[in-house]
């Protein structure tokens, strides 16, 4: 009962919050003014990210304090979320060079692995696979590209909330019935302030959560699953499950794009979800094929936690409904056709 009840409160207190950075950004004139890039088409003040960056930051900090979260991956948590926080509020207030942001990136990357003793090991389900040094190094440049992907992924209304806070319910859910309490609330911190934030953010939205909050919570979901792989509470891959579907339009988007030789950085509108706003879907139907896409996502992710023999198998069944999805997104609107 009581933790119903602080993640209710939290997710009211993330409501709260987001008004008054709503209010701050209006004075300010911090606005996304549409441009050919974009998917929206009245100017919108941005920065709402901030709500959420302050309650998962103050819980992870106080669950340290009280023992309840390992004191690790409190300061791997709260030390690398504020780099990520404060660059992505720097590039709000006024574009970041590309190279700086991911500089930043890879530090907090760093930081937060360094602080969880790296990624010596994965749990694949049928054993473990022993990583060694070489786990350090693809620890880090995954971060990064969780802080990325969820950046690239946050383009329409409402999309950046309902990816988190379905995979911070499930995810939380599934800690804490590992008996990973701490990480479970940090879970559940980020999901109830997503919340909160959707409620401002969904279709049509009265602020967006600018990079300082999709950076930050894909770093975010990121230590939290390298944290949850190094406990042995919830396996690294189960994650991939549950964020599957950011996962799998960012990486598959991404590398046909730079096949085509396109920069990896350069602006574009060629994400599945993107396009199928530009064959007409409004942007709360996107999302909600997003929660559907999501749940049965879940359904897997479960199975392949709590019966870890099925976990490659889960894996694979998720590759497949993302695949079959994301080729349909293709047939409704193809990527050349994207802008």
């Amino acid at each position: 009962m009581s933790e119903a009840l602080w993640i209710a409160s939290t997710a009211v207190g993330a409501w709260l919050l987001t008004r008054w950075v709503r209010q701050w950004a209006l004075s300010r004139a911090l606005m996304d003014i549409p441009n050919g890039r974009s998917s929206h088409v009245v100017p919108t003040p941005r920065g709402g990210g901030l709500a959420i960056v302050a309650v998962v930051l103050v819980t992870a900090t106080l669950l340290g304090v009280f023992g309840i979260l390992e004191r690790r991956a409190a300061i791997a948590l709260v030390g690398g979320g504020l780099m990520v926080a404060g660059v992505g509020f720097r590039d709000d207030l006024s574009h970041l060079r590309a190279r700086v942001r991911v500089t930043v990136h890879f530090a907090a990357a760093a930081w937060a692995v360094a602080w969880l003793g790296g990624l010596p090991a994965l749990d694949w389900g049928g054993g473990v696979a022993r990583m060694g040094t070489a786990g350090a190094v693809l620890a880090v440049i995954g971060v990064v590209w969780c802080i990325n992907l969820y950046n690239f992924m946050d383009g329409i209304d409402g999309i950046a909330g309902t990816e988190a806070l379905v995979a911070g319910t499930i995810g939380g859910l599934l800690l804490w019935s590992a008996g990973a309490g701490g990480l479970a609330l940090c879970a559940a911190a980020v999901a109830a302030s997503s919340a909160g934030f959707l409620a401002w953010n969904w279709q049509p939205a009265r602020i967006f959560m600018g990079d300082v909050g999709s950076g930050f919570l894909g770093f975010v979901f990121a230590v939290v699953a390298l944290a949850s792989e190094r406990s042995g509470a919830v396996p690294l891959l189960v994650w991939i499950l549950l964020a599957g579907v950011f996962v799998f339009d960012a990486s598959v988007t991404l590398l046909r794009r730079i096949l085509r030789g396109a920069r990896p950085y350069e602006a574009h509108r060629s994400h599945a979800y993107q396009r199928l706003v530009q064959a007409g879907w409004t942007h709360s139907r996107v999302c909600i094929t997003l929660l559907v896409l999501n749940a049965l996502l879940a359904g897997l992710a479960v199975l392949g936690a709590n019966q870890r023999g099925y976990l490659l198998e889960a894996l694979g069944a998720g590759f497949v409904l993302l695949t079959m999805a994301y080729v349909a997104a293709e047939r409704v609107r193809p990527m050349d056709a994207a802008g």
